[in-house]
């Protein structure tokens, strides 16, 4: 037992310092780093405003070059036109880097969208729900009020069996206004 807790601790240095060798950064070890880069992957995974934040930068650098290859083909057909021959003789493909261009910006669009919904999803549980539900966006950050998981879907079944009581109790006294006897089913 011993010797697993002596294996499980992180090597010292000489003068029993906290950092380890290779590490990138004073006093965090290399594993640390790396797994908090992969955590901020995969933040950037799940929020579409940073996904938005990053990609604006690519829609820039795209679009500088889409300006530049419609210039060089420009120069290119007005050489061509006036009976000059072209020395360039291979320039770029307008079309690629059009489709590149609005490649992003679909991108982009979807990145806005999925933030809507986000939000207007933030709004409705917070709306219709008695406590904070835990969100997809920030799976790292605790929220001290929201539910558990599985309390979250007991309350969901219960709101739903609500629903369905209501939604049968409204359906037995149209039925009853029409004159009709009750159906004793269930609707839904």
């Amino acid at each position: 037992m011993a010797m697993l807790l002596n294996q499980s601790q992180p090597p010292q240095g000489r003068e029993g310092g906290g950092t380890q060798v290779g590490s990138l950064g004073p006093g965090i070890p290399v594993g640390q780093q790396q797994q908090q880069l992969g955590l901020q992957q995969q933040q950037q995974d799940f929020d579409p405003v940073q996904r938005y934040r990053m990609l604006i930068p690519q829609l820039k650098e795209s679009l500088q070059n889409l300006m530049k290859i419609a210039a060089q083909n420009l120069v290119q057909n007005t050489n061509i036109d006036n009976g000059q021959k072209n020395a360039d003789g291979l320039v770029q493909r307008f079309d690629k880097s059009l489709e590149e261009f609005y490649a992003i910006c679909d991108q982009l669009e979807l990145c806005l969208r999925l933030a809507y919904e986000c939000l207007s999803q933030s709004y409705d549980s917070a709306k219709h729900s008695p406590t904070l539900v835990p969100t997809a966006t920030k799976p790292d950050a605790v929220q001290t009020e929201s539910l558990p998981y599985t309390q979250y879907l007991s309350m969901i079944k219960s709101q739903i069996s609500c629903a369905k009581d209501i939604h049968n109790a409204l359906l037995e006294c149209s039925k009853k206004i029409m004159g009709k006897t009750p159906n004793t089913q269930g609707g839904l």
